[in-house]
């Protein structure tokens, strides 16, 4: 829809004419790849999963079915824009009416932004359990889709989300040097995929809350999959006797990183040693691994500390971890450390899905908040793995939002038909070419 039918900007170009700009073009749309979010869509169901769960606050006949407002929230977030303000003008394109199962002229106009905070608003603690379930439910049935997995392993992770403001759980971070949520993130460490994703207030210990979402999802694991085997990866936050006790108890393997103090300084000081003595003799970096059985003051027994020694040029380098694993120490070490890929899958949550946009003032809304950002993820990286599979790079979740979804095009509505006309100079082309040939494709 125009925003004015007069206003003009002109520019000046080396070329024999004068440019005006004006927002009058009609029915044109800046996100042409929005029916791709909307197949990822319609092969996960996570929109729908989450709106079956949303609570109906809403008295007498309403405009807009939940359904349609969870889509149009999360594709929209799905193609950039993060805020709920977006959707004021958003709700008159042509193509987000279109995947929103509106005709794109004839069709009314989708939800504005009260509408949204109202939503956000109307969810409540209960609702957002069910909500995680109903994600979590998500990655149960895509992980199965190849056939039934033997082993899971959870990579667990906390990331800081600033605030601004007076929000409900906002609290500083010494660590972070922030104000800020703690959000508690897991995902599956063999797949990429997200598993679910819990707000936690700023001040939180890094494995607050941990033990209570492994059980859930163990539990869920294994009513899903049994006799699945099921591990457990994650840095130094999460090294509490609470999570070890928990995991021997239910036959759950972990691999937790371990805070260096001067005892277990100590017992790697020899493997170090050796690290550094044939350092100065060959110039070059040595790496070396060892084991010990190792009994903090609060554990009642021993167990499986694998340590690695590294001298350095810029000077010694020493790190621990426990674990239930059996592999050879440096190998052991080698399978720890892949757990810092996540960083990057919290990266595109982050930065492509705008996870940290949790502005509003109560918790809860900011808990749902979190979990429509990452459903807007398993959008985009249902996209990505799509494209993978049939020969294309891997892509960052922003650039393949910028290479597949960012296309100008005009939508016009005929009797029969809906016809999308794309800029035809754009070179998303090849990506297009790929989704519409990948097999199984309805």
């Amino acid at each position: 829809m125009a925003q004015s039918a007069t206003a003009a900007t002109r520019f000046a170009v080396p070329a024999p004419l004068p440019l005006e700009a004006s927002f009058d073009g009609g029915r044109l749309t800046s996100d042409g790849g929005l029916p791709w979010v909307g197949e990822a869509e319609a092969v996960l169901g996570v929109c729908a999963a989450l709106a079956a769960d949303v609570p109906e606050w809403r008295r007498g006949p309403v405009r807009h079915s939940l359904a349609a407002l969870v889509r149009q929230r999360v594709f929209q977030i799905a193609c950039g824009y993060e805020d709920q303000n977006d959707a004021t003008t958003l709700r008159h394109d042509p193509l987000l009416k279109l995947v929103c199962g509106r005709l794109p002229e004839t069709g009314a106009d989708l939800a504005s932004q009260p509408t949204f905070s109202r939503l956000e608003n109307a969810v409540r603690a209960p609702a957002c359990y069910r909500l995680a379930v109903a994600l979590a439910g998500v990655y149960l049935r895509e992980r199965e889709r190849d056939g039934v997995p033997v082993r899971v392993l959870l990579d667990l992770d906390g990331t800081a989300d600033p605030t601004h403001g007076r929000q409900e759980g906002t609290a500083y971070h010494g660590y972070f040097r922030q104000h800020m949520y703690h959000p508690l993130l897991v995902f599956d460490g063999d797949t990429d995929q997200l598993v679910t994703a819990v707000l936690r207030p700023g001040n939180a210990h890094g494995a607050r809350g941990a033990v209570a979402v492994l059980k859930r999802l163990v539990r869920a694991l294994r009513g899903r999959w049994p006799g699945v085997a099921i591990e457990l990866r994650a840095d130094s936050g999460f090294a509490v006797p609470d999570l070890y006790a928990w995991c021997e108890a239910e036959g759950v393997g972990y691999t937790v990183g371990l805070v260096p103090n001067p005892r277990l300084e100590a017992l790697a000081a020899p493997l170090l040693a050796a690290a550094q003595a044939q350092q100065a003799a060959t110039g070059a970096k040595v790496r070396l691994a060892g084991e010990i059985p190792y009994q903090a003051g609060s554990w009642p027994h021993p167990r499986r500390v694998v340590y690695k020694a590294e001298a350095l040029a810029q000077g010694p380098n020493t790190r621990f971890v426990v674990t239930t694993r059996a592999d050879p120490p440096l190998a052991l070490y080698d399978f720890y450390v892949a757990r810092g890929e996540p960083e990057l899958w919290i990266k595109d949550l982050k930065r492509a899905c705008f996870a940290d946009r949790l502005s509003d003032h109560r918790f809860v809304a900011n808990q749902f908040r979190l979990l429509l950002h990452a459903a807007a993820y398993w959008l985009l990286d249902t996209l990505r793995r799509w494209l993978v599979a049939a020969g294309a790079e891997r892509l960052q979740l922003d650039t393949l939002r910028l290479r597949l979804l960012k296309i100008g095009g005009r939508v016009r509505e005929w009797l029969t038909r809906v016809r999308l006309h794309l800029a035809s100079s754009h070179p998303g082309q090849p990506l297009w070419a790929l989704l519409a040939t990948r097999p199984g494709r309805p």
